[in-house]
């Protein structure tokens, strides 16, 4: 649920800003809004400290999780801006050095086929009056040089020789001159070892500068949490020796801070929030439905102060959604125990936060939910074999049907919620109306695609639906004007309800792409015959072959299954996920 939120302003002495901030930032409760801009010189020199911290992160985040691992921990002694230039001017000499070493080699791919050309040697060759040019001529015109030259062709390409001609006088030809290059292929190799000696040696002080990681990230937090008390000091009102600071606090938060007002002698007034407030976001739900957070916090979703909180009912058809898009017992076992291994590295490694509990326990009931399925069809990495539960779950065009019906329910708890939140408003009718217009699409669907009969019924449900939606999407006294802005939404939406129903067709084509996969690939890997080369060619197609499918698997559920969560039925409930997140001031 979103949690009820009360507007707190707190009043006190402007001598005792600092004092009631920190006090304010140990209780952890109020979400601060800024009453001027949060800006000084203070919080902009903190600033470009964490941007010289993070710029430290940029280069020690080049070294590889295991090479981080090999070197304990170090605290920072003496002074940790020395210790982040250190760390940056590693990291930009080893720029310049990638940097001139990808242009040495670019010298080197152009010149290789040349030969060591010395532009010393040449130049020294001239004073002694021998005369060195290159030049790129014709196959057919090579031999057409000034008398008294010698020419020799290094290679031949697209045509063109590319010839050395050497002469004891100053001569000219007609042909394109290459001019030498300005370093021999001896020298830009050498050039090369030497980068590459010291990028590694480079790489290496990188490497133990990674002691210093968790320093810097706790110095990072530090220096965000002093930008954060900074700027309330900053975006803090004032009226002359009166300082107040306004904020959001949950609505069962209210007692307790009236009784921490009393006791430090600050005013304090707590409003109900405007209809124009920008209200933070706070969810509460039972332990089961915290897990679909991950999935809202890898997609940036929060629903709005006063939109619905739609996470049980996201969880819910998200794991449904799941189980039909990935659809195999076996996948759903892969999945299981990938989970399960991950959970035990990572309690060696760390200890597990609530957020990263939440997400083991996401995994674990999505891949159950696969097996599920995949016991329900009686499908195992793509096989046959397994008597499947419900067989009419493998007729496509019960599923086809199946697909419709759990649309049309969908987006029907979607209306039927919204209209038991506008009861006893009359527009709570024009939901209704959009549900029997939802039934309409669903028995439509199952006519156009399909080819079944439209039920009789069908007429007056969709009568129904549209009697209602025009006269109650917005009842005025002027019914004429109401049954205007009725038509008008029935217009624009009847169509949309019908393709909305259509478009969880997606879990059944989806679904059955993926087994199509599996079957292939089982296929391929079973026709090579016998023998010791069949049999490694075979496993090495099964798991290329299923390893990959259960990688789009993933991908399919975040394309399609989040999809229909997040546009189809959050449209139908009004749900923008418009929201910021509450962020209580604190330590």
């Amino acid at each position: 649920m979103i949690v009820p939120m009360k507007k707190a302003t707190i009043l006190f002495e402007t001598g005792d800003a600092e004092a009631t901030v920190k006090y304010l930032r140990s209780l952890g409760v109020l979400h601060v809004e800024h009453q001027n801009p949060p800006e000084s010189r203070d919080i902009t020199a903190i600033q470009e400290n964490v941007a010289l911290v993070s710029s430290s992160f940029d280069v020690l985040n080049q070294a590889t999780a295991s090479e981080k691992n090999t070197r304990p921990q170090d605290k920072i002694t003496g002074d940790w801006t020395a210790v982040a230039f250190h760390i940056i001017g590693l990291g930009k000499r080893q720029e310049q050095l990638e940097s001139s070493s990808g242009n040495i080699t670019g010298q080197i791919t152009e010149w290789e086929d040349w030969g060591d050309i010395d532009p010393n040697q040449i130049r020294q060759l001239s004073l002694n009056g021998i005369y060195l040019k290159l030049y790129q001529v014709p196959v057919k015109e090579s031999a057409n040089f000034p008398e008294g030259t010698v020419v020799k062709t290094i290679f031949t390409a697209g045509g063109i020789a590319h010839c050395v001609v050497i002469s004891r006088r100053q001569f000219e030809c007609a042909f394109r001159e290459v001019l030498p290059p300005k370093e021999s292929l001896s020298s830009l190799r050498k050039r090369l070892d030497e980068n590459a000696r010291v990028m590694e040696v480079i790489k290496g002080e990188i490497i133990e500068a990674t002691c210093f990681y968790e320093s810097l990230q706790k110095i990072k937090k530090k220096m965000e949490k002093e930008i954060e008390f900074q700027q309330v000091l900053s975006g803090m009102g004032k009226e002359g020796a009166i300082s107040y600071v306004t904020g959001y606090i949950p609505y069962d938060i209210e007692g307790s801070l009236i009784a921490e007002a009393r006791e430090r002698k600050w005013g304090i007034v707590i409003t109900k929030p405007a209809t124009y407030d920008n209200v933070p976001t706070l969810l509460r739900n039972p332990a089961w439905v915290n897990m679909i957070k991950p999935v809202l916090g890898l997609l940036g979703l929060m629903p709005g102060y006063r939109e619905l909180d739609i996470s049980m009912l996201f969880l819910i058809f998200f794991a449904i959604f799941f189980g039909i898009l990935i659809g195999d017992a076996g996948y759903g076992v892969i999945y299981i125990i990938l989970t399960l291994i991950l959970t035990l590295w990572l309690h060696k490694k760390m200890n597990l936060n609530t957020e990263m509990k939440m997400t083991v326990s996401l995994f674990f009931l999505l891949g159950s939910c696969a097996i599920i399925w995949g016991i329900l069809t009686g499908t195992f990495f793509g096989q046959g074999w397994l008597q499947p539960l419900v067989p009419q779950l493998n007729n496509a065009a019960y599923m086809e049907t199946f697909c419709f019906f759990l649309g049309a329910l969908h987006l029907s708890i979607a209306h039927a919620w919204r209209a038991l939140l506008k009861v006893p408003s009359l527009t709570a009718l024009a939901d209704i109306g959009y549900i029997c217009i939802l039934w309409t699409a669903f028995f439509l669907a199952t006519t156009l695609v399909l080819g079944e009969a439209f039920p009789p019924f069908g007429i007056w449900l969709v009568a129904t639906g549209i009697i209602l939606v025009i006269l109650f999407t917005s009842p005025q006294s002027r019914i004429l004007r109401g049954i205007g802005e009725g038509l008008g939404t029935v217009a624009m939406s009847f169509m949309n309800n019908i393709t909305d129903v259509i478009s969880y067709v997606r879990l059944f084509a989806v679904g059955l792409a993926t087994l199509a996969i599996a079957e292939t690939t089982n296929t391929l890997a079973f026709g090579f015959g016998n023998g010791i080369l069949a049999l490694s060619a075979g496993i090495a197609i099964l798991i290329i072959g299923h390893g990959l499918n259960i990688i789009l698997g993933i991908i399919s559920v975040l394309v399609h299954g989040v999809r229909l969560n997040v546009l189809e039925f959050s449209g139908h409930a009004n749900v923008t996920w418009s929201g910021s997140a509450f962020e209580p001031l604190e330590e």
